[in-house]
């Protein structure tokens, strides 16, 4: 039954449903999650706030990813995908949108909700692209989902639009209130995407499961046979999941590759300052462009992974990102012309980073059995977000300054902090190179075939 959906050779008007659905979940994911650092601007020295009171309400949203990721992704394979889709996005839309609501100079109140935010992005990642996968065939999964990140820029860009063309008239409450529109979203789902057939049949719903790939087909449910007996349920507890060494190791040393990506774009709005001496307006609009290549480069490294295979692309684009990240910091004050190749290499950068994340942060979903899939994608893009950390404190360490949010930017320190980030890359290529297995058109059952016959793999599994 399964089987059918791996032997397509092209897409149903359904299954792009469900690829608009998990694109368009990115975006508001994105746009909800990078809006308060626009509208903490329009209160910040109204509410005479602190360093360490900005930081709290900044950083609690990369915090509550972490639980959010692991808790959601472990209930994601216990009640099903799609109810942790819906209800996450309810959970971020609402606490947006209650932000509004802040009491006056009440900083404690908004980071709860900052909190609350993280933890429905976590576990909004943790279930999103597993239920995309389920219903793809193997020939396209890793260029289906490597696109599904391809329009992620726009959400940080929205929040920005917005709060520079509404925020003077709405003010920052009305930008909250904002928030509550992808509420509506969650109904759409409703209406648009069943439950993942591999959980359904993993479960023994085979009815329900036989509907669900006849939806994604576009046939009658009828015409599908089903098995002629029931799969046996298998029990498995989510320390399992470290039965499962490698598949740690691939996925959490791929998915730290962008701590250099983090690190670049937190230094730079600021760097294109101090190097390019323009104003920050001008500033602000060359990082649109930083922005924009990004599409465009997702989409080349969802074709490549496609093309060549996961190693393959994720080593080209990690390694490619590390060499233009090192040459921004060398070249920092080279101008062919009236050119600046700092700002040539932070645009490639810009292409070849979003190339690496469409490569891993798919990849790092395939790595699991279908009965951990969402478990185990939780548990890796949980940890994953320690990048959002790590970057800002390294940064802080190699500048030589207390600030661990918004170290401040130096030229003294282009050249280290610029190999600091490209060094995550490196890393990527190691686990890429040693450790990871390849996933490129094998179907999801032969990928947990092999990922049974790993030493330490549950016996239930063998």
């Amino acid at each position: 039954m399964l089987d059918l959906l791996d032997k397509q050779r092209s897409l149903t008007i359904n299954q792009w449903k469900i690829f608009t659905t998990c694109l368009l979940s990115t975006v508001i994911d994105f746009f909800d999650f990078a809006l308060i650092a626009f509208v903490l601007a329009f209160f910040v020295k109204d509410w005479h706030l602190t360093f360490g009171q900005s930081g709290a309400i900044l950083f609690a949203s990369g915090v509550g990813a972490i639980p959010g990721a692991v808790v959601f992704g472990w209930l994601g394979d216990r009640i099903g995908r799609r109810k942790i889709f819906m209800a996450m996005i309810l959970t971020l839309s609402f606490a947006t949108g209650a932000m509004a609501l802040t009491p006056e100079r009440n900083w404690l109140f908004m980071a709860a909700l900052r909190f609350v935010v993280g933890v429905a992005v976590g576990g909004l990642g943790a279930v999103d692209l597993p239920l995309l996968q389920e219903f793809m065939p193997a020939s396209k999964r890793g260029w289906i989902s490597g696109l599904s990140t391809g329009l992620l820029p726009l959400g940080p860009l929205a929040a920005a639009a917005l709060s520079a063309s509404l925020g003077p008239a709405i003010g920052w409450r009305g930008l909250f209130a904002l928030g509550l529109v992808p509420a509506l979203f969650a109904f759409v789902i409703r209406l648009w995407v069943p439950e993942s057939p591999r959980w359904l049949f993993q479960k023994g719903r085979l009815d329900d499961a036989r509907c669900a790939v006849a939806w994604a087909l576009r046939c009658d449910p009828a015409v599908i046979t089903l098995p002629a007996a029931l799969p046996v349920e298998r029990k498995i507890a989510w320390t399992s999941l470290f039965r499962y060494p490698r598949s740690i190791a691939a996925a959490v040393l791929t998915g730290l590759s962008q701590t250099g990506a983090v690190g670049a774009a937190l230094w730079g709005v600021a760097l294109l300052v101090l190097v390019l001496h323009v104003s920050p307006v001008k500033a602000s609009y060359l990082s649109v462009w930083l922005a924009l290549i990004g599409i465009p480069g997702r989409v080349f490294g969802a074709w490549v992974s496609e093309a060549f295979g996961r190693r393959f692309g994720g080593i080209i684009t990690s390694l490619l990102a590390a060499f233009v990240m090192a040459a921004a910091g060398y070249l920092h004050d080279v101008y062919l012309g009236v050119v600046s190749i700092f700002y040539v290499m932070l645009l490639l950068h810009s292409f070849f980073s979003a190339g690496n994340f469409s490569v891993v942060f798919p990849y790092m979903a395939e790595l699991w059995p279908v009965d951990l899939r969402a478990s185990g994608f939780g548990l890796v893009y949980g940890v994953s977000n320690l990048g959002k950390f790590i970057g800002p404190a390294g940064l802080a360490l190699i500048a030589g300054v207390s600030n661990y949010v918004s170290p401040q930017a130096t030229l003294s320190a282009i050249v280290p902090a610029f190999n600091y980030f490209a060094a995550w890359y490196l890393l990527a290529v190691v686990a890429f190179a040693f450790i990871g297995i390849e996933t490129r058109g094998r179907t999801i059952d032969e990928i947990d075939a092999t990922l049974a016959r790993s030493p330490r793999a549950p016996a239930q599994a063998r």
